[in-house]
């Protein structure tokens, strides 16, 4: 396991960035999460690396927010400082996105640094999944994406973003089935019309298939990929909010 310093903010007062609890990683070469950015991360970031160089496990500073920071908050953070790396404690359910294509690859990009969740980014292809993942989303391969959602958590958060219609349609109908905590579906008005009409055929019925969210974002933002996963981020944040 590559070395890592958490830093964690174990008091605050005053105006800050972040609140208590709040916790970033820091790597010789790279950080996972953050405490606020500004002066003070970088500072966090310097102290935590110089550890590393060190071999220093553990330390704890406590930092004024003012303008010899080059920040104006004028609250006090006081750090902590732990060789480790901190397993994330997940306050949301975990997310499934079915589909790696571009709007799959965005949304979980968008989604991982919140670290309030794990991501698996599913798909039927393994040249579809991309080589590098954030460290909160796990690919998975399915060669048979419908029969895998039999295996799935029942109150986990779904996003259906596949490349066919006819695979968006088969999840839609296997969720249901199966139940789901939220599930969301990639697509236009005239698309769940469509499959509203096909779902209902299959025996579900109007209540049910009205919690599967269709089109998933914000419209109003575009059809760009990175515009979309925005869009769904900012969905879940209000919803959990």
């Amino acid at each position: 396991m590559t070395d890592a310093i958490t830093v964690t903010v174990v008091a605050t007062k005053g105006s800050v960035p972040r609140e208590t609890g709040t916790s970033m990683q820091v790597f010789a070469d790279r950080i996972v999460g953050t405490i606020g950015g500004g002066n003070l991360e970088w500072q966090a970031m310097a102290h935590a690396r110089a550890m590393l160089g060190k071999g220093r496990a553990h330390d704890r500073q406590v930092l004024t927010l003012g303008p010899d920071m080059g920040q104006c908050c004028g609250g006090v953070v006081t750090l902590e400082y732990s060789l480790g790396q901190l397993e994330p404690e997940h306050s949301k359910p975990n997310m499934f996105i079915w589909g790696a294509g571009h709007v799959g690859r965005a949304i979980s990009a968008v989604l991982a640094p919140l670290l309030d969740r794990q991501i698996t980014l599913v798909d039927n292809a393994a040249d579809r999944l991309p080589d590098m993942l954030p460290q909160q989303v796990q690919p998975m391969v399915a060669s048979d994406m419908v029969v895998a959602v039999k295996h799935m958590p029942r109150e986990a958060d779904h996003l259906i973003v596949t490349y066919s219609h006819d695979i968006d349609l088969a999840l839609c109908d296997a969720l249901l089935r199966h139940g789901f905590h939220t599930c969301g579906l990639i697509g236009s008005k005239t698309k769940w019309a469509r499959f509203r009409s096909r779902l209902q055929g299959m025996g579900h019925g109007d209540a049910e298939i009205s919690r599967i969210a269709c089109p998933i974002g914000d419209p109003s933002l575009g059809k760009h990929p990175q515009a979309i996963a925005i869009g769904v981020a900012a969905g879940l944040l209000s919803a959990s909010g």
